[in-house]
């Protein structure tokens, strides 16, 4: 019951709260305008930027009513978040000026971000190798590293999928059920808590954000999600991990994980800086290929649900 209402208190929030903060978009001129040329902007009217505030909302509301009380882990998760919502919105804002932010600031806000999760105790210590029958301890300075590039890398994909209606909501929706299953399985219920509240908010958000979308939540929301998405790894199935559970995680974040490992890949092949903004993930690939809006859409969630069930299935086979 206690996540059934964590559920309906996060998914009210940010239901409620993105109609008005889209009319407070329109009046700031708060708004993400087509860009003639940019083969990334796929929208043909302004779109406003403020759902990441009621995504932030919704599943702060929620944390702080229904979750365990944490100390610094619950302070870490908030204020990492509330950082990631600052350097997001600078970000965002110059979108509505037609320009680009430079990469370097948000990378170091995400990072700072990052440490305030592994300062609180939420790390990546080591995994257990059954192969030895002992669990394998990580030296402090390799659990910091492990730490801070997976919280970096996850916020960093799920940010860089959000580049057509629906998308990152959907794979964030889909990688928190499939993170709140496997959480229950392994009786994690603050791993679970997170879990279920984020994967409200991603559904609610979605009401507006499906195609055509009438709201987007910029870098500012798609940073939260990631960042939160990994920290529910973390949290969870990352404790006590094995070395066959380690590809969890990796499974239920598949699709977000896999293209941009692709595009990061290709950038460094030809020589394009990794965080230079362009077409090449696969979404775009499949609307250049003929595919529409929904139906790219709908390829890339089945997809994303087929490695989420088999990271379930992984999880039975472990047990």
């Amino acid at each position: 019951m206690l996540y059934i209402l964590a559920f309906l208190v996060s998914f009210a929030v940010v239901y409620l709260l993105i109609p008005p903060l889209g009319r407070l978009a329109f009046r700031l001129d708060f708004v993400d305008k087509p860009r003639e040329g940019v083969e990334r902007k796929l929208h043909r009217e302004p779109i406003p930027l403020t759902a990441s505030y009621a995504i932030y909302l919704g599943f702060a509301t929620a944390y702080l009513m229904l979750a365990e009380w944490n100390g610094y882990e619950t302070m870490a998760v908030l204020a990492g978040g509330a950082l990631l919502l600052v350097i997001g919105t600078i970000d965002d804002w110059y979108k509505t000026q037609g320009r680009d932010f430079p990469s370097l600031p948000k990378a170091l806000v995400q990072i700072a971000a990052a440490v305030l999760v592994y300062l609180s105790g939420i790390e990546f210590s080591g995994f257990y190798n059954p192969l030895i029958d002992d669990y394998v301890l990580l030296p402090g300075w390799l659990q910091c590293v492990l730490t801070i590039l997976w919280i970096f890398g996850v916020t960093t994909v799920i940010n860089f999928s959000d580049g057509m209606d629906g998308l990152a909501g959907t794979l964030s929706a889909i990688s928190a059920g499939t993170l709140f299953i496997v959480a229950l399985v392994k009786g994690q219920s603050h791993s679970a808590m997170m879990a279920i509240i984020l994967l409200a908010a991603a559904i609610a958000y979605l009401k507006y954000n499906k195609p055509p979308a009438k709201i987007f939540m910029g870098d500012a929301g798609a940073t939260f999600l990631g960042f939160v998405l990994s920290v529910i790894a973390l949290d969870g199935v990352f404790k006590q991990a094995t070395l066959l559970s380690l590809f969890i995680p990796i499974l239920a974040l598949g699709v977000p994980i896999f293209d941009n490992l692709f595009v990061v890949f290709k950038r460094l092949i030809q020589g394009k800086p990794i965080y230079q903004a362009d077409a090449s993930q696969v979404h775009y690939r499949l609307l250049r290929a003929g595919y529409n809006n929904r139906q790219a859409l709908a390829l890339l969630g089945l997809l994303s649900l087929c490695l989420g069930l088999s990271s379930i299935i992984l999880l039975l086979v472990e047990a």
